[in-house]
């Protein structure tokens, strides 16, 4: 996990100084940004096996966590809007504690932290005992508590212990 975390921050500082400091070719807009930070750790990926096996597992799933996410991001999005737009009422807020698998800090934060980006879920504390993370949430069906549970655990938690493990 090291070395991705140093392989992505390589890549994201390497894309600011091509676009920066550099004669890019490139027009600087997000699209293209992009475009090199994944040529940047592409190269960097080529040349993990030097020093580390788990790296080709790791990039995939990376890059899958951060299709998930913005899959959900969009459906939150969308979800929020149009019960804005519209005159019914759709929300039901509450307050659920999640037991968590995630054991280490880090994974709880970024966990927390992309809960809290999610529009309609919000994640309000922590458990002294770092065993339960309590999330706030507009848009609970049929008051089944277990289904966001369940939509939080194998969506979000499992992705993230992947990728951290």
């Amino acid at each position: 996990m090291k070395t991705f975390i140093v392989h992505f921050l390589i890549a994201f500082f390497g894309s600011y100084v091509y676009f920066q400091y550099g004669d890019p070719v490139l027009p600087y807009n997000a699209i293209w940004a992009v475009a090199v930070w994944v040529i940047i750790m592409f190269i960097l990926w080529l040349s993990s096996p030097s020093y580390h096996r788990s790296y080709f597992h790791k990039l995939p799933k990376a890059f899958t966590f951060i299709l998930f996410f913005l899959k959900e991001l969009v459906i939150a999005n969308l979800k929020v809007a149009y019960d804005i737009l519209t005159p019914n009422y759709r929300m039901k807020p509450t307050v659920i504690a999640l037991p968590l698998s995630v054991t280490t800090d880090m994974e709880i934060t970024l966990l927390a932290g992309i809960i809290t980006l999610t529009p309609g879920s919000l994640s309000v504390d922590v458990s002294p005992d770092c065993k339960v993370l309590y999330v706030h949430t507009l848009y609970v069906k049929h008051n089944d508590v277990e289904l966001v549970k369940h939509e939080i655990k194998h969506g979000f938690e499992r992705r993230l212990m992947e990728l951290t493990r």
